[in-house]
């Protein structure tokens, strides 16, 4: 448990400064003398560059473990950040911020990975991933009023130099905290009840889901991440935000709070994570159905739905994904999540800003979310008494 524990202070350092520079990274490069076409170029290259970023750390982890890459990824990343707080130039910040994002990809496969590794039955996996999901929650809510209050108060430079410091410090201290020994449990002793991949022995349980995840179930953390860019796109253009960077992140912020509610419900853990995935992904999808066609419900309680439902969906397809996976194989299907999530972020604005002319973008996360619950492979995860 205290590796756990290590996990999360390093996933919330990492978040945490990652969502930090949210609000100041634009100022910051209008300031080097950025157009706001580059601009833009500059703040999709880290989800772009995190996509081979994702696929290495997916075989990596899987072969060298997840201490090295956890270390290194720490490490790397703040020295990124020093390295920015001295950039003169717009190129010169693209180039750093591509650079982060790649090695920032090797970071969340290598502690999910860790971290379902574990676990030493289904329940305990699936609150280590409601932790992660809480964490990285927590991170959100509070990074992004700090890093502008870092900048009013120090500057950028200092801002970004004493951020990277903190991240070096964590990957040392990361040297130290993890202990990472040998798991031979497999996902077949991990699985709720009803839910086996094979037979637990002589006792002659059921079992259910596939050797391997279909890969038509990757579209829907797909959609669920296209829908998210969708949001964070739209919100600071609706009417309700009259314009005010501060009342968009309060906005911005109901989202959290709603997730830290249902991250909060612990006895939601003993649900099955497939139904939680479904069910929760589906409410999702009705919800943004209801602001496409302006329903009564204020946007502050929708905005707050929408976070309950992410506080389900997230920590169960991680529970689900741990579930069917054999723990030699959790880094590449993490790796996998996190590239999906990645597309989806990066597609999910672009969508928007080509289509809010036509249609309420709110409609297209609708369809998004709809088309994949529509073809996630049920039929796959079926049970089988052995």
């Amino acid at each position: 448990m205290k590796t756990a524990i290590w996990l999360y202070l390093f996933m919330f350092v990492a978040f945490f400064d990652l969502h930090a520079q949210y609000p100041i990274l634009s100022p910051f490069a209008i300031s080097l003398g950025a157009a706001p076409s580059f601009i833009g170029l500059i703040l999709g290259v880290y989800s772009i560059t995190h996509l081979p970023g994702n696929l290495l750390a997916g075989y990596g982890v899987d072969r060298y473990g997840s201490k090295n890459f956890i270390v290194i990824s720490l490490i790397v990343a703040g020295i990124m950040l020093l390295i920015q707080s001295r950039v003169t130039d717009p190129w010169e910040l693209l180039i750093v911020r591509s650079i982060s994002g790649f090695v920032l990809a090797f970071l969340s496969p290598a502690c999910l990975s860790l971290l379902a590794k574990l676990a030493k039955d289904s329940v305990q996996q699936s609150k280590l991933m409601a932790g992660n999901g809480l964490v990285h929650t927590l991170a959100s809510v509070l990074s992004p009023a700090a890093g502008a209050l870092l900048v009013a108060k120090l500057g950028f430079a200092q801002s970004f130099t004493l951020l990277g410091w903190l991240l070096v410090l964590t990957g040392a201290l990361a040297i130290v905290g993890v202990k990472e020994g040998r798991h031979v449990t497999t996902a077949a002793a991990l699985l709720p009840h009803g839910y086996e991949a094979r037979s637990l022995g002589d006792g002659g349980q059921s079992a259910v889901v596939p050797a391997t995840m279909p890969w038509l179930f990757f579209g829907v953390p797909l959609a669920i991440s296209c829908s998210q860019g969708i949001l964070f796109f739209e919100l600071p253009l609706m009417k309700e935000t009259h314009g005010s960077i501060l009342t968009s992140g309060i906005l911005f912020s109901l989202v959290s709070l709603g997730a830290l509610v249902t991250l909060s419900m612990l006895f939601l853990n003993r649900i099955s994570p497939l139904l939680r995935t479904s069910f929760g992904s589906l409410a999702l999808a009705l919800i943004f159905f209801g602001m496409s066609v302006e329903w009564p419900l204020p946007m502050h309680i929708s905005l707050f739905l929408i976070g309950m439902a992410k506080g389900v969906i997230f920590p169960a397809i991680a529970s689900l994904l741990a579930s069917i996976t054999s723990a030699n194989r959790y880094g590449r299907i993490f790796s996998l999540l996190s590239i999906s999530f990645s597309i989806g972020a990066f597609i999910g604005p672009i969508v928007a800003g080509h289509m809010r002319s036509h249609t309420s973008p709110y409609f297209i996360a609708f369809l998004c979310l709809m088309a994949a619950l529509t073809f996630l492979p049920l039929r796959s995860f079926k049970p089988i008494h052995v």
